[in-house]
């Protein structure tokens, strides 16, 4: 016989193609059978059709085409014997999808099998249905699967029941020709049809509110007496799995009646006692057993309110957090996340356990404790958790410091009960994982020392003894070098002395050695070395006998490869060795930064951003409200990040009110009406002479400049030239340069070279997500916009693996950044922020549109949104 004939065997088939060595044999042997079988096929072979089909499929399984096949199924389907039938059927559900035309004509032959008097046969019609209905097929084959529904053999009612499901999937209209069967199908004694009833009786209620009201009159009863069946029956091999009869039959019981119960007291109060007697009766020794308590303690948290039931939920879900498991472990810290927003009490008695759970080796289980952990958190508990976490924050692993920081960092600005420990917490943070603490997180802590007058010699003398122990922390060496720049007397002096602290002895010399150590760690960043630099210059007049060591160490950038410092350090020379009558004055104490302000900023949410035109948005718990005039360095520490400036005494220039600097009226210099500057050209000209000039005692602000992204800008200009030299010294000769000491500084920035603002936009809302932008332009490039996105979801459920995806037309071109996050927090506790940067290269001719995906997890289950946005502002 050929090898390759229509008559050659599946097994044979098989055979040859595992003997291939290479893709292209395996590719040779499946291009000889399937010419085999269509010479069969066009030949009308009726002899070996059902061996021809059989090989089809295992050909469309290894990924090859198979469509000239599909014919054979239908022909083989209207074949009167059940063998041909069945490899038919087989072909119909592998070979075809709902999809297919083709399957308009199987629906008759569908119908003739569907009210055969074979069983069999009927069997395969209904597999074959479920498996591929069509909303037309549905729609055609329906009264015949209600029919079956009666059936006098159990497996085809199960089949009919499972058949049901697919056809109200499908077609919802015809969700109540069901109900009456599905009533039927609840007191059946057979397992197997039980669980299929259930089933359907769970998708009617899905997707008709009165098929679930109904079912709520009719049924809830008979469902709890099957339950308290299931529950004291007695050993049935067949039914037995680890000594629980069942647990499959127990599952669907408790997710219909969790169904049934939410939102129905009545129906709440018929199913309590079953629900007790599950919880307590329910072995938790076998994996079986804990998956029926899961669920119990799901539909308990789910039916209306019984004190005494969720208590007892809560403390099995409590014992589940003591189990070896961690699949258990981990579901039960998913299940007191929500219990949380239920009883928050009986929660809190197992604060232990979760602790530990954030010590656990899995990291699943750390950021899902950690997570919950964070919700549990309350003014009367916030000490003694604090204090486990800042403990298990020293032994942590590098990859888990990052998630914990920040929540330690977030919980400490909450829920502080005074400055004092306020400071103490942050502190040990800084010490311990200084590197992971985002910038905003110290701009914080050093607006509180500012303002907070009477702690400032003990921050400052608590940040010496820590630089002492912790020197690879970045951003504690900041937060100390500025504190020491700033009140350097208070730590040599022992000024504002607390009874807890313990006495220390710093000379001059030791401050400025903790100040030069730093900037001579060339691992640090080039902001941090210019922060020490500031703080030299500083203490240079606050400790005159330590004066001429200091400019030594500042001469010693001079040279540096690095601008900034180069600048820096001939520009501080200058002001040391030739401006001592004025340095006093430039380096006096910042003044007290506005808390209040400050911490309004920064928790501000998006809601406030758009709550004059939607309803919604006071509900909303996080986001950016969009800046109107504030210049791009406007303060000294981030802080004109969030919100519009508040009204100040210097015509809305927020940097003039903080230094309590008045511009000169325009009266008083010149008959013209000078331009307001921005805040950019006020950090130029701190110490130009279009203002008048510095007074002894004036106040003044530190000189460093830090923009947004947390560097120092850079100024081109000198700040100092021979027109300061003081009397009878001599001028140098040389080319001249600008001096912000004695001449006029630039020309105002005008709005253009800032770049024109746009109020953030709603872009998308569905009844759990809200999506806003808020956007930015280059002023070098009008066709660029920067898009932050902002996700927040307003259900009670956490969603996991979120991803954000967007698709523009070709005159545009887009650039996503990464998430911050793939899980997003329920209930808007938290968000996750998203940069795109869209080129738009028909600016000013068409506006941008976008189509986004957003798909994400939920309970395990992925699901995907779409949508269209077209309400971008004009000019993007």
């Amino acid at each position: 016989m050929n090898p390759f004939s229509s008559g050659t065997r599946l097994r044979d088939m098989i055979r040859a193609i595992r003997a291939c060595k290479t893709a292209a044999e395996e590719r040779a042997v499946i291009r000889k059978e399937c010419a085999s079988i269509r010479a069969a096929i066009s030949d009308n072979d009726q002899t070996f059709r059902h061996r021809n089909l059989a090989k089809l499929m295992f050909i469309h399984m290894l990924g090859y085409p198979t469509h000239f096949g599909q014919m054979e199924c239908l022909k083989l389907i209207a074949a009167p014997g059940f063998a041909e039938k069945r490899i038919g059927y087989l072909g119909l559900m592998l070979l075809l999808d709902e999809r297919q035309e083709v399957l308009m004509l199987v629906t008759n032959s569908l119908k003739q099998d569907l009210n055969q008097n074979n069983q069999h046969i009927v069997g395969l019609a209904l597999c074959a249905l479920g498996n591929i209905c069509s909303a037309d097929m549905a729609r055609d084959l329906a009264p015949e699967v209600e029919k079956l529904l009666q059936f006098r053999d159990p497996n085809i009612r199960k089949k009919a029941a499972l058949c049901s499901i697919r056809i109200i999937k499908k077609v919802p209209d015809l969700a109540d020709n069901f109900v009456d069967p599905v009533v039927s199908l609840l007191k059946e004694k057979h397992h197997g049809v039980l669980l299929t009833g259930i089933q359907l009786c769970t998708d009617l209620c899905k997707v008709n509110e009165e098929a679930l009201e109904y079912f709520r009159k009719k049924c809830t009863e008979g469902l709890v007496r099957s339950l308290k069946d299931v529950v004291n029956s007695p050993y049935v091999p067949e039914y037995d799995i680890s000594g629980i009869a069942d647990p499959f039959l127990h599952i669907r019981l408790l997710r219909v009646l969790r169904i049934l119960g939410h939102g129905d007291a009545d129906a709440s109060d018929c199913m309590s006692d079953i629900l007790a007697q599950v919880a307590t009766k329910t072995e938790s020794h076998k994996n079986a057993g804990n998956a029926i308590l899961y669920e119990c303690v799901g539909t308990i948290m789910s039916v209306e309110d019984n004190g005494g039931l969720r208590v007892l939920a809560i403390n099995i879900l409590g014992r589940f957090l003591s189990n070896r498991d961690n699949n258990i472990r981990y579901v039960a810290l998913n299940m007191l996340m929500k219990a949380i927003a239920v009883d928050a009490q009986a929660v809190q008695r197992h604060r232990a356990t979760i602790l530990e759970c954030v010590k656990d080796l899995d990291a699943s289980i750390r950021k899902r404790a950690l997570e919950l952990v964070y919700l549990l958190v309350n003014e009367s508990n916030v000490k003694p958790l604090m204090k486990e976490l800042v403990d298990y924050l020293e032994v942590s692993d590098q990859g888990f410091k990052g998630d914990l920081t920040a929540k330690i960092c977030s919980i400490v600005e909450k829920f502080s009960p005074d400055k004092i420990w306020y400071i103490d917490q942050m502190l040990k943070v800084l010490s311990e994982a200084g590197n992971f603490v985002k910038a905003s997180v110290w701009h914080a802590l050093v607006v509180v020392i500012t303002n907070a007058s009477n702690l400032q010699g003990y921050s400052v003398r608590s940040l010496y003894r820590a630089i002492q122990i912790s020197r690879d922390q970045e951003t504690l060496i900041r937060v100390a070098v500025w504190c020491i720049g700033e009140y350097g007397d208070m730590l040599v002096n022992n000024i504002e002395m607390l009874d807890i602290e313990e006495p220390i002895t710093v000379t001059e010399s030791d401050a400025v050695d903790v100040v030069e150590i730093a900037i001579k760690n060339h691992s640090l960043n080039l902001t941090t070395r210019a922060m020490c630099l500031i703080a030299l210059l500083k203490l240079s007049s606050r400790f005159p006998s330590c004066s001429q060591r200091i400019k030594e160490i500042i001469a010693q950038y001079k040279g540096s490869l690095l601008l900034e410092l180069q600048q820096r350090s001939v520009e501080f020379n200058s002001i040391i060795g030739k401006h001592k009558n004025i340095r006093s004055a430039l380096v006096e104490r910042m003044p007290v930064l506005d808390e209040a302000t400050y911490n309004g900023r920064r928790a501000r949410s998006a809601s406030a951003a758009v709550s004059t035109s939607l309803e919604f948005a006071s509900n909303l718990s996080n986001g950016v409200i969009a800046r109107t005039d504030v210049a791009p360095l406007v303060d000294l520490l981030d802080m004109g990040a969030d919100e519009p400036v508040p009204p100040c005494s210097s015509g809305g220039n927020f940097l003039l009110d903080l230094i309590d600097v008045d511009m000169p009226s325009s009266s008083s210099q010149s008959g013209t009406t000078q331009p307001q500057k921005s805040g950019t050209d006020v950090l130029l000209d701190l110490l130009s002479a279009w203002s008048p000039p510095p007074q002894k005692g004036s106040p003044t602000t530190d000189i460093i400049l830090l923009n947004q992204d947390d560097k120092p800008s850079v100024n081109a200009l000198d700040i100092l030239s021979s027109s300061m030299v003081p009397s009878g010294e001599a001028k140098p000769t040389g080319p001249y340069m600008m001096d912000l000491l004695d001449v006029f500084g630039p020309n105002p920035a005008t709005p253009e070279e800032s770049g024109p603002t746009f109020p953030p936009i709603v872009a998308y809302e569905s009844s759990a997500l809200t999506i806003i932008f808020n956007f930015s332009k280059r002023p070098e490039n009008p066709q660029m916009t920067d898009i932050e996105a902002m996700f927040t979801n307003k259900s009670s459920d956490v969603y996991t693996d979120f991803v954000f995806q967007a698709a523009v037309p070709k005159f545009l071109q887009l650039h996503l950044e990464p998430a911050s996050s793939n899980t997003l927090p329920a209930s808007g506790y938290g968000s996750i922020t998203q940069k795109l940067h869209v080129t738009n290269r028909q600016h000013g001719k068409k506006s941008l549109v976008m189509r986004i995906r957003l798909s994400y997890k939920l309970n395990n289950k992925a699901v995907l949104e779409e949508g269209q946005i077209s309400n971008f502002p004009r000019d993007l």
